[in-house]
């Protein structure tokens, strides 16, 4: 009987309406998305309103923001090829293939952990001075950085795992996972670092536990829950070379979008140091941490719709593919395009929710109308972008991953201030120019090759 539970709650995803579907697995990814990034907002609105140094540790923290998103390109290298394979097993009835793509999965995610705690421990001065650190911000930053990476396993297991919870269709749990974690983070922040003054550090603190509570939480899920479908076992998480190195192909592309996410804010951060001082630093934090308002929703969102594509191109169903990808790029189209104008309309409205500093607020307020000038092309972008993920093209994914960050927007930080006499407003036009362009390339290539991918089928998993 249970077995039977597990096969009709696979088979949903190749008969349910795809409108349906894309509620089901799409809007819990999308709020699974959004409380995941309260982890690092909130704590920046608290330490944005820490008395006397808010401003200064504000701009600290924000400085760690490359470990941290390095940190989630390990995760999403892990997994965001091994989820979309495991799906595409699943669709062609390969279940065991798909328990061994999760546990070799779950074997990178540790070996990941490890490298990066140990390696960032080791550097973490000479790097935050990379990042661009002052003496008044380096304090702050060193703190929090070192005590964040030291829970980072916890950080790459609940993201790493996750979207296998999304692919048997329990996009709810997966919702409930991120949620625990967020809710814990958000009664021990105020806690921590006003409580009991333990200030940027209480804050790294609050984070790591909430992240502890999620991954035990998953893990519980997918070893000793029999509703789970696929099922997380030590022999599986034996490394094969043969399941490691397609996943790895795949999951490059997400790992090089998040990554280069890295890069982009050292870059951005030494520029703006050069030109713009702790000030400019400072309004940049603020526009990242806003900027993941709309990041992180538009890829819940074609995350959620990722399992319905992977499951029906690997059952043959193209029809099905084809009214998921279009609802999904329709979806993000609307909703990045909402945003963009918000943020045109009421920049200041965004700003005053992490810092009260009268200087910070008006240099963030016009800065913010350059850097989100082409945010509303972000949904052609990713959603073309995350299709090609779950259709299983690595090679052209991560091409057009690389695309925007690393052959458009890196070299506009630093080409375009030679052009412009305010160097700040130069360094944030690179965003909206590159965006636009990016987005335009990404849609055109997407659907010029669509049809021949879908008329070719996948490949046999296992």
């Amino acid at each position: 009987m249970e077995q039977s539970k597990k096969s009709n709650q696979n088979e949903i995803l190749g008969t349910a309406p795809i409108p349906q579907l894309i509620v089901k697995m799409a809007v819990p990814g999308v709020i699974a998305q959004l409380v995941n990034m309260l982890y690092n907002i909130v704590d920046r609105i608290y330490i944005g309103h820490i008395p006397e140094i808010g401003a200064a540790a504000l701009t600290g923290v924000g400085l760690c923001n490359p470990i941290l998103i390095l940190i989630m390109a390990f995760a999403m290298l892990a997994s965001s090829g091994s989820a979309p394979r495991a799906a595409i097993a699943m669709g062609q009835g390969g279940k065991e293939e798909a328990d061994r793509i999760m546990g070799n999965c779950c074997a990178l995610l540790i070996l990941f952990a490890v490298s990066l705690t140990a390696l960032v421990w080791i550097f973490a001065e000479p790097l935050l001075r990379l990042f661009g650190a002052s003496a008044a911000t380096m304090p702050y930053a060193l703190s929090y950085m070192r005590i964040y990476v030291s829970g980072s396993i916890f950080v790459l297991l609940t993201l790493g795992l996750n979207p296998f919870l999304t692919i048997q269709g329990f996009s709810g749990l997966s919702m409930a996972t991120v949620v625990i974690g967020a809710v814990t983070n958000i009664i021990l922040d105020p806690i921590l670092i006003f409580g009991m003054n333990l200030g940027v550090r209480g804050a790294a603190i609050a984070t790591i536990i909430s992240q502890a509570v999620s991954t035990v939480f998953v893990l519980w899920f997918l070893i000793f829950s029999r509703k789970s479908i696929l099922r997380l076992r030590l022999k599986a998480m034996k490394l094969v070379r043969s399941v490691v190195g397609p996943a790895l192909a795949l999951g490059v592309s997400g790992f090089v979008m998040t990554s280069t996410e890295s890069l982009l804010n050292i870059c951005f951060n030494a520029s703006l140091s050069r030109f713009g001082g702790d000030l400019a630093v400072g309004s940049m934090t603020i526009i990242a941490s806003c900027g993941q308002l709309i990041t992180m929703p538009v890829q819940g969102l074609t995350q959620g719709c990722q399992p319905i594509i992977s499951f029906n191109y690997g059952a043959g169903k193209t029809d099905r593919v084809k009214k998921c990808f279009q609802l999904t790029l329709l979806s993000a189209a609307v909703v990045t395009a909402l945003y963009w104008m918000a943020t045109m309309l009421v920049p200041q409205a965004f700003v005053r929710i992490f810092n009260s500093d009268p200087a910070l607020i008006a240099h963030t307020t016009w800065t913010m109308r350059v850097y989100m000038a082409g945010i509303f092309s972000l949904g052609f972008q990713v959603a073309c972008q995350q299709t090609f993920m779950a259709l299983g093209q690595a090679k052209t994914s991560l091409l057009l991953a690389c695309l925007r960050k690393l052959i458009l927007l890196i070299p506009l930080i630093f080409i375009l201030p030679f052009f412009f006499e305010n160097k700040v407003f130069a360094v944030f036009l690179a965003e909206p120019v590159s965006d636009i362009i990016a987005a335009a390339v990404t849609t055109t290539v997407f659907f010029a090759k669509f049809d021949r991918i879908l008329k070719q089928g996948p490949a046999k998993i296992g």
